[in-house]
């Protein structure tokens, strides 16, 4: 049996085009991994205790970004999730946050025993998206409950839906609470006027970034901005000694130090030719009879205030595939791997890092694959978020005594366990939810079109941990 290693070696030989994340695309010079890959020595600094060219570094990132202050996260956004909501909401708090949330939000909730107000976002028809959270909902929200501590949402989503940042900070601060901000999918945002501000300018208190989803950084490099007076940071600096390793990996802070002083020096030179491949693909699938893109024409609807270009949907709704079968069939035939898969459409991410060679080649594919689809007039896999009744918060049913039962039998039982298609990693189920018929239906479609989930201990998928017993 080959070792991980050894896999690894052999798929970089393959003729594999990534229109997926990391955003260096498998492409870059770095020496010898080994060379770099040290411990605290002297002349290094202390990630925890920065004081010298950690601490610099970090200066020079918030500066290129326009923070008050940034931090390097070596344990990816995950970190920097949990950290920004374990500083603003006290034990037992009360948090408002996007349903359509990565699970790491979901987690703090249970880490810190917190009451969760669930925003949800819009319903976007044409292509079946999650749209957008708008500031009045927000609005709503905190009025009806003045306890809320702190509000937390993704913007852009994995689709590239872009909310009011700006708006919702306003609404935020009205009420004297910070905005944290899940920007992973948004590290780019800012740095060329074809792409959204980003949330850094627009207001947020907490922004956490991705950068190695969608810029030319390591896996699991991510950054943590902090602005204004409603952050702790006292408690954040805590926190984030608590979910970061206390052996930082200075290979990851040296690529992401490498990565943002890239785009100080040729970012706006990097930005406009992504600009032109970007346009110039755009341009050309509007000659696909089937196969439809999202674009700038959602702004405006549905809660979508922007929308991140670099996001390529592929929407295959009302065709004979679906998003797995799209994936699978530009895998096999193509070479070309994407991001993620859902119901009805696939996900392709690009960056500044992708080739000429490599959008010519995903224009290809999809011009010839568009051919070969039929119209369909089944309904479509249901990609919404689903509202299920919460019964208790997350900490309470996670702790409660409960049991195993068949999964396909545990209509109007209390789940104690996480249930989400992943990626994206947004919960269709979390603790402490009563499971709905419409759960297990949603369940049940997606399997049968071969699709995974995660979240419950047994892989299986055919059992669930529920309270009660």
């Amino acid at each position: 049996m080959e070792s991980l290693y050894e896999s690894l070696l052999q798929y970089g030989k393959l003729d594999k085009y990534p229109f997926h994340m990391p955003g260096h695309k498998r492409r870059g010079s770095f020496e010898n991994p080994f060379l770099l890959d040290i411990t605290e020595i002297d002349g290094f600094d202390n990630l925890h205790h920065a004081e010298g060219i950690l601490r610099d570094a970090q200066r020079r990132t918030a500066d290129l970004y326009g923070s008050e202050e940034t931090y390097f996260l070596v344990n990816g956004s995950t970190c920097g999730i949990l950290s920004a909501v374990s500083a603003a909401v006290p034990p037992g708090g009360k948090l408002l946050m996007a349903r359509n949330c990565h699970k790491a939000a979901y987690h703090s909730v249970f880490l810190r025993g917190l009451e969760a107000v669930y925003l949800y976002p819009e319903t976007e028809p044409v292509l079946g998206l999650n749209g957008g959270i708008t500031p009045e909902a927000v609005k709503n929200a905190l009025k009806e409950h003045p306890d809320i501590r702190a509000v937390l949402i993704t913007s852009p989503t994995y689709d590239g839906v872009v909310s009011d940042v700006s708006g919702i900070a306003r609404a935020a601060h009205e009420k004297g609470i910070p905005l944290i901000v899940d920007e992973a999918h948004g590290a780019h945002f800012g740095f060329h006027p074809y792409f959204p501000e980003s949330s850094v300018r627009l207001g947020a208190d907490l922004v956490i970034h991705s950068l190695h989803k969608t810029l030319p950084s390591f896996t699991q490099t991510a950054l943590l901005h902090v602005n204004g007076p409603l952050a702790d940071r006292e408690r954040l600096r805590r926190y984030l000694e608590i979910y970061q390793t206390s052996s930082p990996s200075y290979l990851f802070m040296a690529g992401m130090d490498r990565c943002t002083g890239l785009l100080k020096c040729r970012g706006r030179e990097l930005f406009e030719d992504f600009k032109r491949r970007l346009e110039d693909f755009y341009g050309e699938m509007q000659g696909l009879e089937r196969i439809r893109l999202a674009g700038r024409w959602l702004t405006g609807k549905s809660g979508i205030y922007e929308y991140d270009p670099s996001k390529l949907v592929l929407s295959v709704k009302h065709t004979s595939a679906d998003g797995n079968m799209l994936s699978k069939l530009l895998r096999e035939e193509y070479g070309i791997e994407l991001e993620m898969a859902a119901g009805s459409y696939a996900l392709a991410l690009s960056s500044i890092a992708d080739t000429e060679e490599g959008f010519d080649r995903l224009k290809r594919a999809l011009k010839e694959t568009d051919g070969r689809l039929e119209d369909r007039e089944d309904p479509p896999l249901e990609d919404r978020v689903i509202k299920n009744e919460t019964v208790c918060k997350i900490s309470e049913a996670m702790e409660m005594p409960g049991e195993r039962i068949i999964l396909s039998a545990s209509e109007g039982r209390i789940s104690r366990e996480f249930l989400f298609l992943y990626p994206p990693g947004i919960p269709l189920l979390v603790p402490g939810e009563r499971i709905s018929r419409q759960v297990l239906d949603r369940v049940r479609n997606f399997r049968k079109r071969g699709y995974q989930f995660q979240g419950l201990e047994d892989y299986s998928m055919e059992t669930i941990q529920v309270a009660g017993a």
